[in-house]
């Protein structure tokens, strides 16, 4: 038997002190991001484990992954879902994980509708996790990921015609394994927003898909078929009733 210790998935580390918080926060964040998004069809990527579209209206709500207990078996960089046909997608922490990321965000832009929604959770290099796994990478979650930062992401989505709507940075707490340490540092919590705004552990995106259309100048069709006014004659005046009486026998017919 070997020695070395399993690599920590994702699912046995959600469920750690310092995952069930992270977890908490993002359930708090995607509740609230998808509850005014409307349509028809709603996809969640990643982390099959977890419930992020439990707030939706969306009828109809999909896990896909490739294991796991999921609704629709199939890789996010090959999305086996028609094109222009999800009103939402959701993906929790899947293109720091992925060695397509940019491939990923590509196959959600050809299966998401125009004016559809899409919600990104990350891990932050900018941060004291940031910090955490440049100095303990390994092979446990989520230290074994490539943290993107925010503006790459943004640029990556402005290449794909994405418009960001908005976003947050959350989970300030150090990544501290034991649950009595997380309640001390509880308070940067509320601190975090107003003193280092960009240096939470995780950061959410949302993004819109734009379309850009052409607007076609047509012709004035009414004007063109619109028949011709005729003009009405217009009385001559005369000067005395001679005249009248003469202009009279002049128009009657010979």
């Amino acid at each position: 038997m070997s020695n070395h210790p399993q690599p920590v998935a994702s699912a046995d580390w959600f469920a750690t002190p310092l995952g069930r918080y992270v977890l908490a926060r993002e359930h708090e964040y995607f509740d609230g991001a998808v509850a005014d998004v409307f349509g028809y069809n709603a996809i969640q990527i990643g982390l099959p484990e977890q419930d992020f579209l439990r707030a939706s209206r969306i009828s109809l709500r999909c896990r896909v992954d490739v294991r796991g207990p999921v609704d629709l078996r199939g890789a996010a960089h090959d999305l086996p879902i028609e094109t222009n046909s999800v009103d939402l997608f959701l993906l929790p922490h899947v293109l720091e994980f992925s060695a397509h990321p940019h491939q990923i965000l590509r196959e959600i832009e050809r299966a998401l509708r125009p004016e559809g929604h899409m919600v990104i959770a990350c891990f932050n290099p900018w941060s004291l996790w940031g910090i955490r796994r440049t100095y303990h990478f390994g092979s446990n979650y989520p230290w074994r990921g490539r943290f993107i930062n925010l503006p790459r992401l943004k640029d990556w989505l402005a290449l794909l015609n994405f418009e960001v709507l908005g976003g947050k940075f959350d989970c300030y707490v150090p990544p501290c394994r034991q649950q009595k340490w997380l309640d001390r540092f509880g308070f940067m919590e509320k601190a975090g927003d107003r003193w280092w705004p960009i240096a939470g552990g995780v950061y959410f995106l949302q993004a819109v898909k734009r379309v850009r259309g052409m607007r076609l100048i047509m012709p004035k069709w009414s004007d063109r078929l619109a028949p011709r006014k005729a003009l009405a004659p217009s009385p001559k005046k005369v000067r005395d009733k001679g005249e009248a009486v003469a202009a009279r026998h002049s128009a009657e017919p010979q």
